[in-house]
């Protein structure tokens, strides 16, 4: 099997990241891959893990998370979805580095290309063998990657695994495994078609990944989690959860504090304080990111594990995240964000007033059409002096004249694809202005790679 033909089979699944409207709690059955693990042994059993949930910030705080883990010397899982620009970057492992300082590529530790067909090649006959006699239904692409994972991490005998949700948390994929603690992320609307039209119905699916442990031996092997700042509706769903399934719930903003110190930040942790915290990731909201991270850490140190001050402050400064707020050029400057709700592109829009100066912005933006499409263009007219609207190569991208109607009285510009409108943000911005680049992943994935994403 090549690396091509590996590919191939990966995208034979049914892949609902590229299927804009779709039946959620039909389409989800978490019996079924619990029932294909069953099939070949459970590889998920037996690791430590740490999985996250919620709208906002997932992926940045499992990166903070694994980062920290690496540099207090154990060996990581991390698995993240959707990618940039490289199926591979979903399953990474961070290998314990004697030189902390050393140059990292953006995707560190991803699985190799030979690693990836040899998994393939061997889970095939008992992927193939399931799916012609399952009562569940077919795996989809996400569940079959997820099982990857799985075999991956345990076969590389990681020390922990991080884990981010690919959606909601009740139904999801990696909603099998027992973890040593729990972090719920900002909930805000997102997928209402699928999880709800309530922040209290997207709360209760984020919160389905916190669950009773089947086996407590003491006090401190009690589920541990950790809650960012929410909004009532989902605090009270998240709180109600962690008391009938017996957890301990420490809260951002109320258990765990944060504060700026100019240039650098300090926590106040669950059980001591943290000083001199630098990040590399912009943005306020990446602080709480990290905050959620550091009682998560504790939560580990509370079951023994052996983690000081100093992994954290160097596993923060060592945190790399594209795609992110990211700045990829300078004069002019380009940013790429993968902001793709309301409250990302509000928090986005803050995050450029605060941390940059120019004369000019030149907005690219592509948009999923199962978003609230309205609401994003609405937070990003304010700083937008002109617009060009394009789409990624996925089926869910918004249709272009869509997105036109809601920029009204703005220089316009229509692309057909993101080389296009990558071409005209450099014909059009001049050495002192800003081109951000945001509204999905899948277009910051093909801007960043001059590639269509793979």
């Amino acid at each position: 099997m090549t690396y091509p033909e590996a590919i191939q089979y990966l995208e034979s699944f049914i892949n609902y990241e590229k299927i804009p409207f779709w039946p959620y709690k039909q389409s989800l059955k978490l019996e079924r891959i619990k029932d294909f693990l069953a099939s070949i042994n459970n590889p998920q059993a037996g690791l430590r893990y740490i999985h996250v949930a919620g709208t906002k910030g997932k992926g940045s705080t499992c990166a903070f998370l694994a980062y920290i883990l690496r540099e207090a010397g154990y060996k990581t899982g991390l698995y993240t979805s959707p990618h940039l620009s490289d199926f591979r970057e979903r399953i990474r492992i961070l290998h314990p580095r004697s030189k902390t300082l050393d140059p990292k590529p953006d995707f560190e530790g991803m699985i190799s290309e030979a690693d990836l067909i040899g998994l393939i090649k061997r889970l095939k006959p008992a992927i193939d063998k399931y799916n012609q006699g399952s009562k569940y239904g077919a795996l989809s692409f996400f569940e079959v990657y997820t099982a990857l994972a799985y075999v991956y991490f345990k076969e590389e005998k990681v020390d922990f695994a991080v884990l981010e949700t690919g959606l909601g948390g009740r139904l999801d994929a990696t909603n099998v495994v027992e973890p040593l603690t729990c972090v719920i992320t900002p909930i805000s609307y997102e997928h209402t078609d699928k999880l709800g039209g309530t922040l209290k119905e997207i709360a209760m699916e984020k919160a389905g990944i916190i669950k009773r442990h089947n086996v407590i031996t003491s006090q401190r092997h009690k589920l541990v989690v950790i809650s960012a700042p929410q909004e009532e509706e989902g605090r009270s769903v998240i709180r109600e959860r962690c008391k009938s399934t017996n957890a301990k719930l420490f809260e951002v903003g109320k258990d765990i504090t944060y504060k700026n110190k100019g240039r650098t930040f300090e926590v106040s942790g669950i059980s001591g304080k943290y000083r001199d915290f630098k990040i590399k990731l912009l943005g306020e909201h990446q602080k709480i990111n990290a905050t959620s991270a550091v009682a998560a850490i504790e939560a580990l140190m509370m079951n023994g594990i052996n983690i000081r001050a100093k992994h954290i402050k160097n596993g923060f400064y060592n945190t790399i995240w594209p795609g992110r707020c990211e700045i990829v050029s300078k004069n002019p400057f380009v940013v790429l964000d993968g902001a793709q709700n309301v409250a990302s592109a509000r928090r986005l829009k803050e995050t450029i007033k605060e941390n940059f100066r120019y004369k000019r912005m030149i907005l690219i933006l592509g948009v999923s059409k199962d978003k609230d499409i309205k609401g994003i263009c609405n937070e990003l007219y304010e700083i937008s002096d002109e617009v060009i609207l394009t789409k990624a190569s996925n089926p869910r991208a918004a249709d272009l004249q869509t997105l036109a109607g809601y920029f009204n009285g703005k220089p316009q510009h229509l692309t057909k694809n993101i080389q296009e409108a990558k071409n005209k943000g450099f014909d059009l911005a001049k050495s002192e202005d800003l081109i951000l680049v945001c509204g999905s992943l899948f277009v910051v994935g093909e801007y960043r790679n001059d590639k269509v994403r793979s």
